[in-house]
């Protein structure tokens, strides 16, 4: 694991004036990590917002959006912490330009900038990178910092799912967060909860159109824009998709292709080990991480899918 850089250390610790933002399209990972350090930054006895360019669309992050507040106008001894993102165009649409700025991310893809990169792609989440950053503060989280941390860690371990043998430290982390006061039980009930049936139809629809490529190896689906306007944006629940699809024998990558709207489509990407999905999207415009990626693109989904399936090609030998 990579430490935390002192020049991080120095840049929270010599600052008074915060804003903490993160990608767009925000995840718990994002939202979690955004929280916890704006919460260790408002306790050290800085001033801190959290801002973000949203939207909040997943069904376990509305409760957090009201936490977000509009990005300061006032810029005279601002600093910017950047959660979750090295890629400037990610940010969305936030006028974080010469700002001083420090970067905290565990991304693949992306080009760090800024007075200090605290940049680990070994992590599982920034939220187990940010639960370094109280250790190397010398400072404990609270039982709802913890709870934030843990929050993150499960979103992007896929509820541990995604650990292989060399997953000990988050465990390690886990416990320590478990210690504070989090409960893993509490977040498996955010995460996993309160869903609609219509994302369930939804989910049932894009599963009954599977198509399958090379033999196999790569599954694909597509959410259509008539069935975004019937169930609505929240209705989607991809990660229920991945996972059953990714259940499937000889399965290695699974493919969900969205028409977003009539100029743009968008395309998430799941593998198993040895299938760098990050790869795949960065030569769409995309990246993400070695097992789990994304982009969006101009144009429509039977475009896009033909184009994928290419690209699988190119590492199945189709």
């Amino acid at each position: 694991m990579v430490p935390v850089p002192q020049s991080l250390i120095d840049f929270i610790n010599t600052g008074t004036n915060f804003v903490v933002v993160g990608h767009e399209e925000p995840d718990g990972d994002c939202v979690g990590s955004q929280l916890a350090i704006h919460s260790l930054l408002c306790r050290m006895g800085k001033k801190a917002i959290p801002s973000s360019a949203g939207p909040f669309e997943r069904t376990e992050l509305k409760s957090f959006e009201q936490f977000f507040l509009p990005f300061p106008l006032e810029r005279e001894g601002l600093r910017l912490l950047v959660m979750d993102c090295s890629a400037r165009e990610r940010v969305g649409n936030l006028p974080i330009e010469g700002l001083p700025s420090a970067i905290i991310d565990h991304h693949v893809s992306g080009n760090p900038w800024g007075d200090a990169v605290y940049l680990d792609t070994e992590a599982s989440s920034v939220c187990f990178m940010t639960e370094k950053i109280y250790t190397a503060l010398g400072i404990k989280p609270t039982k709802e910092e913890a709870e934030l941390l843990l929050f993150g860690i499960c979103t992007d371990t896929g509820f541990f799912r995604h650990l292989d043998e060399k997953g000990s430290e988050t465990f390690f982390t886990t416990a320590r967060l478990v210690a504070a006061g989090a409960s893993p039980k509490k977040i498996y009930g955010i995460m996993d909860g309160g869903k609609s049936l219509n994302s369930r139809l939804l989910a049932g629809s894009c599963l009954a159109r599977t198509r399958s490529y090379h033999s196999g190896k790569l599954l694909v689906t597509d959410e259509t824009l008539e069935e975004s306007e019937q169930f609505g944006h929240l209705s989607r629940d991809s990660d229920l998709i991945y996972r059953l699809l990714q259940s499937v024998e000889g399965a290695e990558a699974v493919a969900i292709v969205r028409q977003e709207n009539k100029e743009e489509c968008s395309m998430g990407l799941r593998s198993r080990d040895r299938i760098d999905v990050a790869a795949i999207a960065k030569s769409f415009g995309g990246g993400g991480h070695k097992n789990a990626a994304g982009a969006k693109v101009s144009g429509n989904s039977a475009q896009l899918e033909e184009k994928l399936v290419a690209a699988f090609g190119k590492i199945f030998g189709g």
